[in-house]
Order: C-alpha cells, then structure tokens, then sequence
C-alpha cells in the first residue's frame, strides 16, 4: 500500500476524492457581441490557439474567447476566492494579484498576500507568453484549497501586469493541470503536489462537460465517477509527457480521409474550447461538413443545416471517437451557426478541446500515463 491510500484510509475519503463544480458562464465572445466590441476586438487580438503550445515565455496562456468553463479555488489564510480554468493544456497556478495595475485585473478578483498569514515570496519572477501580450508577476508560496483539498506550500503566480485580453474574461486566473517538465520557473504544479502529499486515493483526476447547461461539469480529483459515462472505457497510451498528448491515426468523415492522413499528434486540452489543427486540414474538414470560412478563420454553416450535416470520427490509437454535427456546431448570434474546428497555422498539432471533451468523459491518469474516454452518460 502507497503511503497516499494509506494516508486516505486515515482521513475522511471525501479528502482524497474531491469534486470541484464548474460553471458554464459566458464567454468572451458572447461578453463582447452584447457590447458591440466584437469585430472591433478580433481585429485587434487575432486569436492564435497554438500560441500557449509554442511561446517563448515562461508559461503558456491563450486569448481564447469562446472558453466558458471555471470553477472556484481559493489561496491563503484565511482564503481569497478565485474563479480559475482548470487547464490540462498548461501546468502553473497563477491569479491577478493588489499590486496589478492593468485593465485585466481591475474586474477581477486580485491576491493580497498581507491578509494571508501562510504567504511567503519565492523571490523569482514568472513570465507567461499570451497570443496577443504577456503577463508579468512573481512566484510565491501558500496554501491553495481546491474543494475540500487543501494543498500546503504550493507555488503560484502573482500577477503584476496583464494582457488587456483578459478583461474581456470570466476567469481570474489559470491552474494548470499537465505535467511539472513543462512549468515555468520549475515550479510544482497542483496537481503534483496533490499526489505527493497523499491528498489523493489515486493518483488520476477526471473531466466531464456540460453540453447546454450552465450547471453539472466537474472535475474530480483522485476518483472516477461512473455516473457520468456509460460503456466502456477507453485507454490511450501517453506519447509524450508533457501534455497530455497521444497518437491520432486520422479524421474522416463518411469514411474518407479528410484531416490528419498518415497519423499525427494530439492534446487533449480543457484550456482550449474548440478542436484545432493545421489550417489545410482544418479548412478541408470545414469545406467537407458544408461551411464557409471568413476572414477570421471562423466557419460559419446555416443553423437549418445541422440535422443533415455529417459526423466527424477521430480515430485515436486504433479506436474510433465521433463527433455529431449538434456537438461541433454553435448558434454564435442570431444570424448563424459555427463549427468548433479552429485554425492552428501550420503548425503540425492537433488540440482536441472542450468540442470534443464535451462528448467523451476524460480521464487523465499519472499513474499510468495514460487518458481514458468514455461516452459521456
């Protein structure tokens, strides 16, 4: 027996299986629409979703404006309350802190490490690369408190100065959720430092999107809840351990080849709302299912259309994973629909993000290094 079940066996269990709710709010998109800000905006921070994948910062961070799922965190003693992603596409904790000045953080909730008694600096700066800007800030310790887990000495960032993107977002901040190889300043992601403390039965958290409903996602620390997929589920081996990243063998659709020919790479990323792939790819797959692409990048299809449009199947490892047309499309005003299949540059990576996570429950395993999906229930 691990020391961390046999730590969980001495404690309450609801300590070492922990559901944090998520909440389905409105996206940046939606947010700049009502304003009439939206064109205006696009133009000014282009999005660039490979941006967190391939920067020369310490940190990756996107300007994704169609991302709409956080949940609540809260840091020090007593604690502050933040609204956080939960990103498997980034491994650092960071949340706008009193000494900001920027824009971004004035309509978000900010860290004052003088009313936390547990705070203590770590003396080193953090850089994170956004798209379209950067955020500045240093490093420092305290307890962070995810559900009913309380993590003890844990590294964050404290912002200083942000991106103005970020004003447009629900989201105070980002805690990241892939691997420690990949965190700025060598800093020790949550997670990690979850399984080290034995606060955690397994060593494995689990995702599930709501589809419409603002209420029911999760994400479930050291458990699998059944309850939220029906099948079997489905094992993928880990390619690289930095990610959480595996072996796509294409995309087709009616049985024809249409993206990823001869296999390619992919993340399975809660950090980036919409399936993104190399631009010929991406533009074929879009050409396929009947949409026309703007100037943008955006793909827009009658809303009329989505009964008869095709489904997309992503064969990973061997196994086959299909997308309906309900699922990759969205009423984005009331002039149309657009599909979830966003462009990525050329760039050789895939990202298969809340689009497809929405129909598979996932679950990401470090033990094991490997990403399990299940029908969602």
């Amino acid at each position: 027996m691990n020391w961390a079940v046999l730590l969980c066996a001495l404690v309450a269990l609801s300590e070492c299986n922990v559901k944090i709710s998520l909440i389905k709010g409105k996206t940046a998109r939606e947010t700049l629409m009502e304003k009439g800000l939206w064109e205006e905006t696009r133009l000014k921070f282009p999005y660039k979703p490979m941006a967190k994948f391939y920067q020369t910062g310490d940190e990756a961070m996107t300007n994704d404006a169609d991302l709409s799922y956080y949940g609540v965190i809260s840091i020090g003693t007593p604690p502050q309350s933040f609204n956080v992603i939960f990103d498997t596409g980034s491994s650092n904790l960071w949340v706008p802190s009193v000494y900001c000045s920027s824009q971004a953080c004035q309509n978000h909730a900010k860290f004052n490490p003088a009313q936390s008694s547990t705070f203590t600096w770590a003396n080193k700066p953090v850089s994170i690369q956004y798209g379209t800007g950067s955020m500045t800030g240093r490093l420092a310790y305290d307890t962070v408190s995810v559900g009913g887990i309380s993590v003890t000495q844990q590294i964050f960032g404290a912002s200083q100065t942000e991106a103005p993107f970020m004003a447009n977002m629900v989201a105070d901040g980002i805690l990241g959720l892939a691997f420690p190889n990949l965190a700025a300043s060598g800093a020790t992601p949550v997670f990690d430092n979850m399984m080290s403390q034995g606060l955690v039965s397994q060593n494995l958290f689990s995702v599930y999107l709501s589809g419409n409903s603002a209420q029911g996602s999760v994400v479930s620390f050291g458990d699998i809840e059944s309850n939220y997929y029906t099948g079997q589920i489905t094992w993928i081996p880990l390619s690289s351990e930095t990610y959480w990243q595996i072996n796509m063998d294409s995309v087709t659709i009616n049985g024809n080849t249409v993206a990823c020919n001869g296999g390619c790479q992919a993340i399975i990323d809660t950090g980036t709302s919409q399936i993104v792939g190399p631009t010929t790819d991406i533009n074929n797959m879009n050409s396929w299912v009947g949409a026309t692409t703007d100037q943008y990048g955006d793909a827009t299809v009658n809303c009329n259309n989505i009964p008869n449009m095709p489904e997309v199947t992503f064969t990973l490892n061997g196994n086959a994973f299909t997308i309906p047309a309900s699922a990759y499309t969205s009423q984005v005003n009331s002039n149309g629909c657009m599909t979830g299949f966003g462009n990525g540059g050329t760039q050789q990576l895939w990202i298969l993000g809340d689009v497809f996570i929405r129909q598979y429950y996932a679950i990401f395993d470090r033990q094991n290094n490997n990403v399990g999906l299940a029908q969602i229930a």
